[in-house]
């Protein structure tokens, strides 16, 4: 579910992290139908067949959730977002060094608010957060 989409992220590209991502939805949106998993994200379908990254974390747990095996759509953000703390923890990674880390437009404050929620972040964001903090941890 996202944060397991590859089993070490920090060994595959930003590039390669973001389409295991991709993979993981578009496999729920084969199974569940376009439209279903567009309602469920309250997206269009356009936007699934074209923008699947530009989606929230939010909006892809939404989707993810249709899943019979995955839990709910709550549980799912608050995985990955845990994930992601717990690597910076391990890693000993702040946010000032992650945001000079990755290739955004975000200070560290911005990259804070994304992994806490409190403002939205695309999939494509956060592939790059999630492969910065692996990388840090594979050292």
């Amino acid at each position: 579910m996202l944060y397991d989409a590859v089993a070490q992220p920090g060994t595959v590209s930003p590039d390669e992290l973001r389409a295991a991502y991709e993979d993981e939805l578009r496999a729920v949106v084969d199974t569940a139908g376009a439209d279903v998993a567009a309602d469920a994200a309250d997206v269009s379908e356009d936007h699934l067949t074209n923008d699947v990254l530009e989606l929230t974390l939010e909006q892809a747990a939404a989707i993810l959730a249709l899943a019979d095996e995955n839990p709910d759509a709550d549980a799912i953000v608050w995985e990955f977002r845990d994930h992601l703390l717990m690597g910076m923890t391990t890693g000993i990674l702040d946010v000032d060094t992650l945001a000079a880390e990755v290739d955004l437009d975000l200070s560290g404050q911005e990259i804070q608010q994304a992994i806490e929620g409190r403002t939205p972040a695309t999939l494509d964001e956060l592939a790059a957060i999630h492969h910065a903090i692996a990388v840090r941890n594979e050292r």
